[in-house]
């Protein structure tokens, strides 16, 4: 019986090398903003499934989880960045990335738990070195992302079923990269940042460990 993934923000970078590393013996549900923003991978991976919503609209969340009654891996990689001070930042910015980084994740998950129960699913929590440690101009963000830990912390103690997996990763070379970089003014050199399907292998290698082991917590850091 063919295992069933669902890789939110799989419409490029990341997620779409998640995607990839998943393909060969899962259907896939590939979540992302519009169908137009997924036509690429979808047509790419030939077992998959097209799953535009946004993770923002906790309504819209609810009526998609429905189609989904079975669940072995959930892959929350979307989310967003909006860097600064604290001095600099708005109370928006901040709501924003708590919306996107923290509650959408908690609103899907929370959908999906029937589906994942059914099968002792696994839940792939995709965080950030940020999740760890705080640097200055990232306090919203890391915020966030700490938020993000404590849910995964949470959830794998109440889910005594599931595993739940938290990724830090340090930087990665796509196009969310580009736009921090230029926000810091800095020249672009992806060759300094963690390869996107270098975290998906980790990814990929968390969900193939035997289920006598809980893989809880994974840190990858670039080597330059």
């Amino acid at each position: 019986m063919t295992s069933t993934a669902l890789v939110t923000g799989a419409s490029r970078g990341l997620g779409a090398a998640i995607a990839r590393r998943l393909a060969p013996d899962h259907h896939l549900y590939l979540g992302g903003r519009s169908s137009q923003s997924l036509a690429s991978i979808t047509a790419e991976l030939e077992d998959s499934t097209p799953w535009p919503v946004d993770l923002t609209d906790h309504d819209a969340v609810a009526t998609a989880a429905r189609g989904i009654d079975s669940l072995d891996v959930l892959v929350h990689n979307a989310g967003v960045a909006a860097l600064g001070t604290i001095e600099e930042s708005s109370i928006d910015d901040w709501r924003a990335q708590y919306e996107g980084n923290v509650l959408a994740v908690v609103s899907l998950t929370k959908e999906l738990l029937p589906a994942l129960r059914r099968v002792g699913g696994h839940v792939v929590l995709i965080n950030s070195g940020a999740g760890l440690r705080v640097n200055p101009g990232w306090g919203a963000y890391a915020a966030s992302k700490f938020a993000l830990r404590a849910f995964g912390d949470a959830l794998r103690q109440e889910e005594p079923s599931l595993r739940v997996t938290s990724v830090h990763p340090g930087r990665i070379d796509t196009d969310m990269q580009r736009a921090i970089v230029e926000h810091e003014g800095d020249v672009y050199d992806g060759s300094m940042f963690l390869q996107a399907d270098t975290v998906a292998l980790a990814v990929r290698s968390a969900i193939d460990t035997p289920a006598d082991a809980h893989p809880t917590e994974i840190v990858l850091k670039p080597r330059k």
